[in-house]
């Protein structure tokens, strides 16, 4: 099993590949999956980047924890995505971990899936994040979740999916090592 980052046309490159970074230094097999039927996705700002699968070559067998990017359209491209929304209800049903960053948390907000929790996401955003109590911190981690606000929370996210996955003295020795400490 591993962590997958699920990449659509306009993802925030700093939100997907900045966790991406923090979770393979911390010895973690995470992958990039493309949401689309090309491997190769382009970002928010232009940048073209070679997801390791398409989602059609997964099982969510496979998935350890489910991350989202922001970026517009990146954010309302994975919000369409019948094959990922598929995954992600299974996923909530199952309590397993669930990660998104910017305006990516409206994906599970609209689904219901924040109701009662403390969720943040890029302002102005909070508005699709049905029945959840909007806090605006950089990251807020509650039960199988873990949301971002934005760009600049993209390291902090990063370190709470490692810290999750890989406990606190991993992240801290990353967070050490990339010189956030």
């Amino acid at each position: 099993m591993k962590p997958m980052i699920f990449l659509a046309e306009g993802f925030e490159e700093s939100e997907a590949l900045l966790p991406l970074d923090i979770l393979r230094r911390g010895g973690l097999d995470a992958i990039t999956v493309s949401v689309t039927s090309d491997r190769i996705v382009k970002s928010s700002h232009g940048v073209q980047v070679v997801a390791d699968a398409l989602i059609s070559e997964i099982s969510v067998e496979d998935v350890q924890m489910i991350i989202l990017p922001g970026g517009l359209p990146g954010a309302t491209n994975l919000d369409e995505c019948q094959s990922l929304d598929k995954m992600i209800m299974d996923f909530a049903s199952k309590g397993k971990s669930l990660a998104a960053i910017c305006a990516a948390p409206m994906v599970y907000g609209k689904r219901g899936l924040l109701k009662g929790k403390k969720a943040t996401c890029y302002p102005g955003f909070d508005k699709y994040l049905d029945g959840a109590e909007y806090t605006g911190a950089l990251v807020e981690c509650v039960d199988n979740f873990i949301l971002g606000k934005g760009p600049a929370a993209a390291a902090e996210f990063g370190f709470a999916i490692l810290e999750k996955l890989a406990g606190r003295e991993k992240a801290n020795e990353v967070r050490k090592g990339m010189l956030y400490a």
